[in-house]
């Protein structure tokens, strides 16, 4: 194309929620910045909470720890810019910045992918060889699994972004969503992006069937152990141990898959910010509160954490 089609865009309009009334925006805007806050207490009293107990310096809590961790970074990157919209109509968004911030979109997505099949496997060690498990899961695998799961963001977000944003943009700069995603991006191109969209489709289904079919196989392998447990009350122990992870997946896996595997007839602007909302805020706050509710241990923990809390808060007036 010639390039007296195109201009160079120094920033970007982040159409958000402008469509809807302004008392609309203002109930999200608190509905938001609500959830927001508990994700970010939420999420951080796990991480505290798995630190500070001596009974939870297990691998799966070390494990919890990074997708807390994960889920608020992941938080960080999408959600003060949207309350931004919401409450100021800042909707501008620099170049690069959008950029950077697709660029920690697809870091943190990747990573939360292979992090949730690296708790899987975990959890398959766990229930399938409890008696070696202590060796099997030892500081120095468990640090190198916690990598491996964390470096695939490194060349996705990389290679995705970098090309991306090599392609000239057309004069109008209005992103259709709240944060910078490929697709809106994608289409103020002014180039022939076939190529690119091939790579992202292939690389898409990569990322997500390659963690997701390692977390098939370790709970079909636990499901077979558990069922070849004799009693029922070892059965409902050994399930409950990964109850709260096979939640957690479901949730995430279903949001994702409805937003980005849906048929473009089905899939207008509105309705993908509506299931962009489920993974992007939703999800991350109910992680912990999953993990919380359904697991004894954590509930013990956060129960004698703050119980020490106040005892020395009365030490020491």
């Amino acid at each position: 194309m010639a390039s007296g089609n195109w201009t160079r865009v120094t920033e970007f309009v982040l159409l958000s929620f402008s469509s809807l009334p302004t008392e609309v925006q203002a109930l999200l805007f608190l509905a938001f910045l609500v959830i927001y806050l508990v994700t970010l207490m939420g999420n951080s009293l796990i991480i505290l909470v798995t630190l500070a107990d001596p009974g939870l310096h297990s691998p799966m809590y070390f494990f919890l720890r990074n997708l807390s961790f994960l889920e608020i970074c992941f938080n960080l990157v999408v959600v003060p810019k949207m309350l931004g919209t919401l409450v100021v109509q800042s909707t501008t968004i620099s170049f690069l910045g959008c950029a950077t911030q697709m660029y920690f979109f697809f870091f943190f997505g990747v990573a939360e992918c292979f992090l949730l099949a690296t708790m899987a496997y975990d959890r398959y060690v766990a229930i399938c060889s409890p008696l070696h498990y202590p060796v099997l899961m030892n500081q120095r695998t468990r640090a190198k699994l916690a990598a491996a799961s964390w470096f695939p963001g490194f060349p996705v977000a990389t290679v995705q972004t970098a090309w991306l944003f090599s392609f000239p943009f057309c004069a109008t700069n209005k992103v259709n969503h709240f944060f910078c995603d490929s697709p809106p991006v994608l289409r103020l191109v002014c180039a022939d992006t076939a190529l690119f969209e091939i790579y992202a489709i292939v690389g898409t289904v990569l990322v997500v069937m390659t963690p997701c079919s390692l977390i098939l196989c370790s709970y079909a392998r636990i499901a077979a152990a558990i069922l070849r447990i004799p009693s029922a009350k070892g059965k409902h122990k050994a399930f409950s141990t990964c109850s709260s992870h096979l939640l957690v997946v479901s949730l995430f896996y279903v949001s994702l898959s409805l937003t980005y595997f849906r048929p473009k007839s089905n899939n207008s602007p509105e309705s993908k910010k509506l299931l962009s909302l489920s993974y992007t805020i939703v999800t991350p706050m109910l992680n912990p509160i999953i993990y919380s509710l359904r697991n004894n241990e954590v509930k013990t923990a956060v129960g004698r954490t703050f119980r020490k809390a106040l005892a020395l808060r009365r030490c020491n007036p």
